[in-house]
């Protein structure tokens, strides 16, 4: 790090851009394994995100806030737009959302004809569950674990259609790969027509073989659908490397888009199968932009896209999951072992990144969260599943370990 840098992050002064790029050429030797554990970098990292003092804010996996350089942008967004009103919504809105999604596809690994850019992950998903045709009898595989509002779409299917749903409870503590795929596979029979998983579960943090999942099926001619929620722009993947027929995100999570961004990979060849949402006949039935009626929407966020992208690749996808993955294992390798502490995220580092689910013996989760709030000012939310309870913890790249051994001390505390 520069002297100026860390001279900056003593004094607490917003880092600028020029500033960024001078302390990431810092680092550009460095693997990304060692950047990880760089408490200087990070600390200067921090000053990019204006935090609120009250609490420890360790629920970033419902919305990662912008560093200042996206938000700033954003700003700007907001005031080009309202400045220039409708003419600029009549010349250059679908031009510029184009190019968002032209970059948007590249981080993404696939092609732009295969994406739109969507409010969220519910949506992009909802897009395809509704969109598909089903008949009595056609059978949806998918999980407890599972995010609610996606198995509601299921059980709407089942009510409308007579669709038979199959839930299946994943390990919380897989002892390999093949015993994940093969409780997937056994429950594929001929009426199985779709197959949903999670790239990185919401409540628990635990990262499933999606490629291996995927393979598996297409043997068996199911289709899969994943929900990648919480591991785009927080995993370094391509979409196009899992093999998947449909990948859907949220991009106000990891890659701190502001709210109301999402998108929707559909394998080219699914496309024309797929009824849209809302009508639209302005494009051919192998064009997925007849997905993407959204009416009059705040495009300055989709502006925005492409000013978080240039943030993400600033830092590096890399050396972004590696530090996310160390923070996690920081707090939770201290308290695994720890009588009347539970957590729910598998120990090995390929199976998880940055978030994980713990809980105490004695407390409920929403006791457990309150408690955190209120006596130790740690922000959580609570995860009272069928499967699992507990508070999930989603660090953010500016957290810190002293933040963490906070919330170490808080656990140990309350379990004794």
């Amino acid at each position: 790090m520069t002297k100026r840098a860390f001279l900056q992050t003593m004094a607490g002064v917003p880092l600028l851009s020029a500033d960024l790029n001078t302390l990431l050429a810092g680092v550009a030797r460095q693997s990304a394994g060692d950047t990880a554990t760089d408490e200087a970098f990070w600390g200067t990292i921090r000053q990019l995100y204006q935090l609120k003092p009250d609490y420890i804010n360790l629920e970033n996996g419902y919305y990662c806030i912008q560093p200042k350089p996206v938000l700033d942008a954003f700003l700007q967004h907001v005031r080009d737009v309202n400045r220039e009103g409708s003419y600029y919504l009549r010349t250059r809105q679908f031009d510029d959302k184009a190019a968002a999604r032209n970059r948007l596809a590249q981080l993404a690994g696939c092609s732009p004809d295969e994406l739109i850019i969507t409010r969220n992950t519910t949506e992009s998903i909802d897009t395809v569950i509704a969109g598909l045709t089903w008949q009595a009898g056609d059978e949806a595989i998918m999980a407890t674990h599972d995010y609610g509002a996606m198995l509601d779409m299921f059980r709407l299917q089942a009510k409308r259609y007579g669709i038979v749903n199959k839930i299946l409870s994943v390990p919380l503590h897989p002892t390999s790969d093949d015993e994940l795929v093969a409780l997937y596979e056994r429950a594929i029979t001929p009426r199985t027509k779709l197959l949903m998983i999670c790239h990185l579960v919401n409540i628990t943090g635990q990262v499933l073989p999606v490629k291996k999942i995927v393979d598996m099926a297409h043997r068996h001619g199911v289709e899969v659908l994943v929900d990648g929620a919480h591991a785009f722009a927080h995993l370094t993947f391509s979409i196009a490397d899992l093999g998947c027929d449909y990948y859907a995100t949220s991009l106000h999570k990891w890659l701190n888009v502001p709210i109301g961004a999402g998108l929707l990979y559909v394998k080219k060849a699914h496309i024309s199968k797929l009824w849209p949402t809302f009508a639209d006949f302005g494009f051919a039935d192998d064009d997925i932009r007849k997905l993407n009626h959204t009416g009059t929407h705040p495009v300055h966020t989709d502006l925005t896209i492409m000013d978080a992208i240039n943030f993400h690749e600033q830092i590096g996808g890399e050396r972004k999951e590696a530090r996310l993955r160390y923070l996690q294992q920081y707090w939770t390798s201290r308290v695994r072992n720890v009588p009347g502490i539970r957590v729910h995220t598998p120990a090995q580092p390929e199976r998880a990144c940055g978030i994980a689910n713990v809980g105490i013996a004695r407390l409920s989760p929403a006791a457990l969260a309150k408690t955190l709030l209120d006596r130790y000012r740690i922000w959580t939310v609570a995860i009272d599943n069928d499967a699992v309870q507990g508070v999930r913890i989603t660090p953010c790249l500016y957290t810190s370990p002293a933040e963490l051994n906070s919330l170490v001390s808080a656990l140990k505390e309350l379990a004794a």
